[in-house]
């Protein structure tokens, strides 16, 4: 396994690293991007006795590069704040995005973040789902929700907060963000 891990390794590596590091730059900048798609070889090579190389290689890594670039966004500091960051990611990526790989990246990013949201809207209290529901779905005010429920405002405020502060805590910070924006395709 060693020996032919090797030679695919050595092959992968000088089939994807161009593009990768193409992928990389336009997420995160020149100055990370050799870093990122290196840390993605470097975690390749330690599950080489655990990996199956197959047909989706190109998705995992550009999956691999993807994740890790969000990593590095989330720990730099920001001026602007997190809305500064999406911009620039998906303004980058607009910039990148070619046909042949566009489709495969983009169904990936959608499906990894939609799952993220699903399922910390889903980990929320009842009674905070449900507010925080009325509100981004069907995009009613706090006053109606509190009438709709039969509760006072105070309450619907206080499902609000609580459903918002975790979902802060609990999702990548950059990923709020689109959480308000994606929301309505549900």
């Amino acid at each position: 396994m060693n020996e032919n891990f090797d030679v695919i390794y050595q092959t992968l590596f000088r089939r994807y690293y161009p593009s990768l590091i193409f992928y990389a730059t336009r997420l995160v900048g020149e100055e990370d991007a050799e870093d990122v798609v290196q840390d993605v070889f470097v975690e390749l090579w330690r599950r080489k006795n655990s990996i199956e190389i197959g047909d989706q290689i190109q998705a995992f890594l550009y999956r691999a590069v993807y994740t890790r670039a969000l990593n590095v966004l989330k720990h730099r500091n920001v001026e602007d704040g997190y809305c500064a960051a999406m911009e620039e990611i998906n303004r980058r990526r607009a910039e990148f995005y070619q046909p042949d790989n566009n489709e495969v990246i983009q169904q990936i990013e959608d499906r990894e973040l939609r799952k993220e949201i699903y399922d910390a809207i889903n980990e929320l209290p009842d009674k905070c789902k449900e507010v925080f529901k009325l509100s981004y779905l069907h995009d009613m005010k706090n006053k109606e929700i509190a009438d709709a429920l039969g509760v006072s405002l105070r309450t619907v405020e206080a499902h609000m907060y609580k459903a918002l502060k975790y979902l802060r805590s609990r999702l990548n910070p950059l990923w709020i963000i689109l959480l308000l924006f994606l929301w309505q395709d549900w």
